[in-house]
């Protein structure tokens, strides 16, 4: 028998040495148009990013190798450019030289695999752009890093190779830009999961640009400059195409073999496709998902193996061996964090129209008890009979045990109910009693049995105005951080406050990771409330969510909640000599302040933060900040134009995001009134009010006459006005980018220089410390009387100013220990 294979690597390599294991006489070929057959193509980027130092710990065997042990005829550099299915034969073109040959054979294997998708974008082919799928691409790369001197690079796409390659080139000393099309990286999580590793990326360093459309790619001079359809412009040294994969099905679709939908090569299940001679296995084929019943491409490497080992075992004994399908179960280290993936998401189950269920639960590692316990994050899909469609994990320990379970039971068409009975190893360093993989079928048995009815984060966003939001935590879990409008009843006293829970509303309960809701939302059903919802995943999860929608591209040192080790009773247990380490270098004033109260806020009494700072005007700050929260200034010192200072948590500090109608009280309150529309003084004002903000103060900014003016928006809808308000309008600055100076104006040169000055010294703009305020809690408040005066429209101010008149400043300056005229 003569068995030719066309490709190497995972899948050709795989077919070859078990069809010899098998056959110790057939003849066997294999046909490999690059040099290198058989290589571990997902180290790639680990090589290139430093991590496996020698490049000849890529390969797995040798041509010469794969003679000397099995005897085949490994032919590299020759391509396969036709195949006669009919006659039996293939040709072959010798790359070294250039002449063509025929092959015959009894049987064909094909290893094609695929290949990155190419996007028709202007500037494609520059030299400075590359992409990666074997040895060549990785050479290519790492010479253009040696060579060019590269510091900094765009990778194109947010897959689980673009996030790889991120992390390695990062790793390898250069600054990273990922630019992804969709509102999330690795598509096949879904957006929760997902935005634990935007929080974490950002973290590490990742400039990360979601829902960005490349539309350009413009040479300049030795490096090159992203476009984007926001009309962005990144200069950058390389880019690294990400994009994904397409099926290589040119030589199958013009040998007249049959090509799915999808574009992947038909095979029955003995991996056989449209020709009974002609087998096919890995990238290039079409596999069924046994979720959806319906054809996939699901390119990864293990698949691969699997179906090129049940090819072989079909060619030499007949077809007897099934290929199952695939459920896609995969992993990526992201730096420190590890996230899997396995069956459906559910962006696939909505597409597909199938009917699901979810939930998210927060557990440790291992036994909280024992130290060294991390966060793991499961979250799974199932249907409403219980059958389990789809898992995804998210932490920093185990989660690559966790998630094989999970696929155990998702590939054998398990259920949830499954998940309760694994029995996993167990000792404190290794789990807990109740796995994390156990506990999230015990969530998904009380969701399905109606035990508790579940509200996800999405939906919470919409709840009824007249609704309670409860949290159970504890009163100082409450004071750093809650949902607006919610109420803090801890779990232990609930019962005795009942009467303070409205029996004819619905009910949000939550807590910090999802199970004291649960036991919250026990209590209350039991008592007779009906209408009673739990959150799922708790907290945690809602706090990432909204905190990655609120970051644009880079926050430093942002933290979705921070990330508690978790008892086994879901109590909350924090290590105290937690330290947290924020990098403000290049902040100006008030921002390294805010970034210190934004994450002083996360510790807990006598934990302690490091801040780095280049604004050398803040030591003296930071002695008034420390005097005003009641902080511990531990140490500070000046080292090379950097301040490090450490600060130690003395008192808990109250960190919600008001809301209107919050309590204020004379010594945390502070009113200004803005009567100016000069910039100088718009900018001071918004200056000033950020720190306060940073220093826990609350805010109010009154806004009156000419300083209306400040609070416009850029963009305004037309409105109708009388002749004097039209007039009005016309001489007064129609938006905060056209505020002059109160001096040197210059008929508006001024102010733009200003504007260029306060960029060189990476100084915000009026409109980002404006956008600063807001999300800091600041009430800006537009005089009735004045706009009534003036002519000017509610709709022509920026979205969540209060409109009030005299009576409303009145009450908020009388609440207040500080009153600013600007």
């Amino acid at each position: 028998m003569k068995i030719i294979i066309i490709g190497g690597v995972a899948g050709g390599a795989t077919a070859a040495a078990r069809l010899r294991r098998l056959n110790e006489k057939a003849e066997i070929i294999l046909f490999e148009k690059d040099e290198y057959v058989s290589y571990a193509n997902c180290g790639l980027p680990y090589h290139i990013g430093g991590t496996i130092k020698e490049r000849d710990e890529l390969f797995l065997q040798t041509p010469e190798g794969f003679k000397n042990r099995f005897r085949i005829d490994v032919r590299i550099k020759s391509e396969v450019v036709a195949i006669d299915a009919v006659r039996k034969t293939v040709t072959v073109k010798d790359l070294g030289t250039a002449t063509q040959y025929e092959e015959e054979y009894d049987k064909l294997v094909i290893s094609t695999g695929a290949k990155p998708i190419k996007p028709t974008i202007s500037g494609i082919e520059n030299e400075n752009i590359f992409s990666l799928r074997n040895v060549p691409d990785m050479d290519r790369i790492k010479l253009f890093i040696s060579e060019k001197n590269v510091s900094s690079a765009v990778i194109v796409g947010a897959g689980f190779i673009g996030l790889e390659m991120a992390e390695n080139l990062k790793e390898a000393g250069l600054s990273v830009t990922v630019v992804e099309q969709a509102d999330q990286v690795m598509g096949i999580v879904d957006y929760p999961m997902a935005a634990m590793v935007h929080q974490y990326l950002r973290t590490r360093k990742i400039d990360l640009l979601l829902k960005e459309k490349i539309t350009a790619f413009e040479p300049d001079g030795k490096s090159i400059v992203v476009k984007t359809e926001s009309r962005k412009s990144i200069p950058t040294d390389m880019v690294i195409l990400s994009i994904g994969v397409t099926p290589e099905n040119s030589l199958a679709r013009e040998a007249g073999l049959e090509i799915g939908d999808l574009g992947g090569i038909v095979v029955n299940d003995y991996m056989q496709t449209s020709h009974a001679d002609i087998y096919a296995v890995g990238d290039a084929v079409e596999v069924r998902n046994p979720i959806t019943g319906k054809p996939a491409l699901i390119p990864l490497a293990g698949p691969a193996n699997k179906q090129a080992r049940i090819a072989a075992d079909n060619i030499i004994m007949g077809n007897k061996r099934v290929y199952r399908g695939t459920i896609g179960t995969s992993i990526a280290k992201v730096f420190d964090m590890t996230v899997a993936s396995s069956g459906a998401s559910e962006r696939l189950l909505s597409r597909e129209g199938m009917e699901y269920m979810t939930s998210i639960s927060h557990a440790g590692s291992h036994a909280g008890y024992y130290p060294g316990a991390l966060p793991l994050t499961v979250k799974i899909n199932f249907a409403p009979d219980g059958k389990l469609l789809g898992a995804q994990i998210v932490g920093f320990d185990g989660v690559d045990k966790r998630i094989d379970l999970l696929a155990q039971v998702i590939g054998n068409g398990g259920s949830i109910y499954d998940l309760q009975e694994i029995e996993h190893a167990y000792a404190p360093p290794f789990s807990s009693a109740k796995d994390p993989v156990n506990m999230a079928g015990f969530i998904a048995e009380n969701i399905l049995t109606n035990r508790v009815k579940v509200i996800h984060w999405s939906d919470m966003l919409e709840v009824e105005s007249d609704a309670m939001i409860l949290d159970v935590r504890t009163k100082e879990e409450f004071e750093f951080g809650h949902i607006e409008n919610a109420v803090n009843i801890p779990v232990d006293e609930l019962r005795d406050r009942l009467a303070e829970i409205p029996a004819n509303k619905p009910v949000y309960v939550y807590c910090a990771v999802g199970l004291r809701g649960y036991t919250a939302s026990r209590i209350l059903l039991q008592h007779g409330y009906t209408a009673v919802y739990n959150l799922s995943g708790g907290y945690k999860t809602y706090s990432c969510v909204q905190q990655d929608q609120r970051s644009v591209g880079g926050d430093i040192g942002v933290e979705c909640d921070f990330f508690p080790v978790i008892r086994d009773d879901g109590e909350i247990r924090v290590e105290s000599e937690k330290k947290v380490v924020v990098d403000a270098c290049g902040l100006q004033c008030p921002g390294p302040i805010r970034e210190l109260k934004k994450h002083y806020d996360t510790l807990l009494s006598g934990q302690q933060l490091t801040i780095k700072v280049t604004d050398q005007a803040f030591g003296q700050d930071l002695n008034a900040w420390c005097n005003m929260v009641g902080a511990k200034l531990i140490d500070m010192d000046h080292s090379g134009g950097v301040i490090t200072a450490t600060v130690q948590k003395t008192e808990p500090q109250n960190i919600s995001i008001p809301g209107k109608g919050t309590p204020m009280n004379g010594s945390d309150t502070k009113t200004l009134i803005v009567f100016s529309d000069d910039l100088d003084k718009a900018l001071a004002t918004f200056v000033i009010a950020n720190g306060m903000l940073a220093a826990g103060k609350k805010v109010s900014i009154f806004f009156t006459f000419w300083g209306l003016s400040v609070i416009k928006k850029l963009d305004k809808p037309a409105v109708k006005k009388d002749v004097v308000s039209r007039m009005f309008g016309m001489m007064l600055p129609s938006h905060s980018q056209k505020l002059g100076l109160s001096k040197i104006n210059m008929m508006g040169a001024g102010s733009k220089m200003m504007r260029s000055v306060m960029k060189n010294k990476h100084i915000d703009s009026l409109e980002n410390l404006m956008q600063q305020a807001i999300e800091g809690g600041a009430e800006l408040i537009a005089c009735s009387m004045s706009m009534d005066v003036m002519g000017i429209r509610k709709e022509e101010l920026a979205d969540g100013v209060t409109i009030g008149g005299v009576a409303t400043y009145l009450e908020r300056a009388e609440q207040s220990n500080i009153n600013l005229f600007i």
